[in-house]
């Protein structure tokens, strides 16, 4: 009988666990689904970038982002020149996208 009463105990502590550990999954699961739309793609990642922005700060993103250095934005908008670095003139409110070579 003792042996039953244990496993009846431990059954009670599993399943309490279980329902504590539930709320948080929904959390975990928003978390994910906002990575999702973040993370690379088929080696691209898309964003937008707000008025101020400038190519400086977007192929850091880009190179952040995609663990490289070795990329480039499929419209062209920003480009590496000798001497001058990144550069280009990006427009607020429009989604660019780089991708590894």
């Amino acid at each position: 009988m003792r042996f039953f009463g244990f496993l009846v105990s431990l059954a009670a502590v599993f399943f309490t666990s279980v329902d504590s550990i539930r709320p948080l999954r929904g959390k975990y699961d928003e978390v994910c689904d906002a990575e999702k739309r973040i993370s690379t793609s088929n080696n691209c990642v898309q964003f937008t970038v707000s008025s101020g922005t400038g190519c400086a700060w977007m192929c850091n993103y880009c190179a952040s982002q995609l663990a490289t250095n070795n990329y480039y934005f499929t419209d062209g908008v920003c480009t590496y020149q000798e001497g001058q670095g990144c550069v280009g003139n990006p427009v607020a409110g429009t989604t660019y996208t780089c991708c590894s070579v």
